[in-house]
């Protein structure tokens, strides 16, 4: 029997359906497996998606795309084969897409995490032959301390900030980080250490996320701030761009933090100038792809974007087939952000 996905120019395709998921060239049909600009690429005839995650389709593909939704675990025949889309509990509506044909099964994962976050469902462990996982933190290095403990910290950072009298600014990827950084601080406590703003890219997909129906503490927008307003108490939650811009010089004596697992390398940290670092990630952690990948049944592993080689070998060490897929996919980067705002090309500057 041919495989039910292969690789080609346009990304990974399923001939028996016709269809591609997240190409990164347009195609007549493309599944969509959640709204980070290294995934949902504009120009495809037609998107189908997870119905939660539309907001956020919207915003990244624009009025005119034709993208049909369906809800989590809902079947869809596709040519000859039955698609159907699973919870990745990456960001808000971000699935797994799980492809049966003739009994064969297979699941695309897309980027997941299994650690709770309360701004979208939680990821789904489906049996499969073949499970298609990302690799962005696929060493043994990276393990994350739980949600609670990462948030905790976040809260006395800012609050010795406010001690010290300085503006407490964490950078954060507009699409999902800073939700779920909101979302969590809010649960954390019967109320916050003082007023959040955010970067207009925040607010825009904050917009979204409330479109959607999930409950985020109240926030302002920088752009709206009267003259004179002090900083010194506030959380402000921006995109990595706003680092080094000019829109940054309102805030007076500040202390700037950054939350992404690369935040676990101190080293790192130290390099890119920040004061602290948060290792919270929207991906799985080394134990997390490894209880992923064993919970899937898989008896053949495609490790995509990330440490792709090196968890291949090591899956294939320990009893798995596994081989490693070139794909354009990016996962969390220090360099770039693969959001809703980079595709508009949303800069620091436009709230100055």
């Amino acid at each position: 029997m041919k495989p039910l996905l292969s690789l080609t120019p346009a990304g990974l395709y399923c001939p028996a359906g016709d269809f591609h998921i997240d190409p990164w060239q347009p195609v007549p049909r493309a599944v969509i497996t959640h709204a980070h600009g290294d995934h949902a690429r504009t120009g495809s005839e037609a998107y189908l998606a997870a119905a939660p995650g539309l907001p956020l389709l919207r915003a990244r593909l624009g009025d005119e795309a034709h993208i049909e939704t369906v809800a989590y675990g809902e079947s869809r025949a596709i040519g000859g084969v039955d698609v159907s889309l699973h919870p990745a509990g990456h960001v808000l509506g971000s699935a797994q897409v799980r492809i049966e044909a003739a009994g064969e099964v297979w699941v695309v994962s897309g980027d997941y995490k299994l650690a709770a976050d309360p701004t979208c469902a939680g990821f789904t462990p489906l049996r499969c032959h073949t499970f298609v996982t990302e690799s962005t933190f696929g060493l043994p290095i990276y393990r994350w301390d739980s949600p609670e403990v990462l948030v905790a910290g976040i809260r006395d950072w800012w609050s010795e900030n406010q001690r010290a009298g300085r503006a407490s600014v964490l950078l954060v990827y507009a699409l999902g980080k800073a939700q779920r950084v909101l979302a969590s601080l809010s649960a954390a406590a019967d109320d916050l250490p003082g007023p959040i703003w955010c970067h207009g890219a925040v607010a825009r997909v904050n917009d979204a996320y409330l479109a959607a129906g999930v409950s985020l503490p109240a926030t302002r927008r920088v752009a709206e701030a009267p003259s004179g307003t002090r900083f010194d108490q506030a959380l402000v939650l921006a995109p990595p761009s706003a680092q080094g811009s000019t829109w940054m010089r309102r805030f007076g004596p500040l202390s700037l933090a950054f939350a992404s697992g690369w935040m676990l390398i101190r080293g790192t940290r130290r390099r890119a100038n920040y004061d602290r670092g948060f290792a919270l990630s929207d991906h799985a952690d080394w134990p997390a792809l490894n209880t992923a990948i064993d919970a899937s049944g898989a008896e053949h592993v495609w490790v995509t974007h990330g440490y792709r080689d090196e968890l291949a070998q090591w899956l294939n060490e320990h009893g798995r087939r596994a081989i490693a897929v070139e794909t354009r996919f990016v996962g969390e980067t220090l360099v770039a952000e693969v959001d809703v705002a980079a595709a508009e090309d949303v800069s620091a500057s436009e709230e100055a």
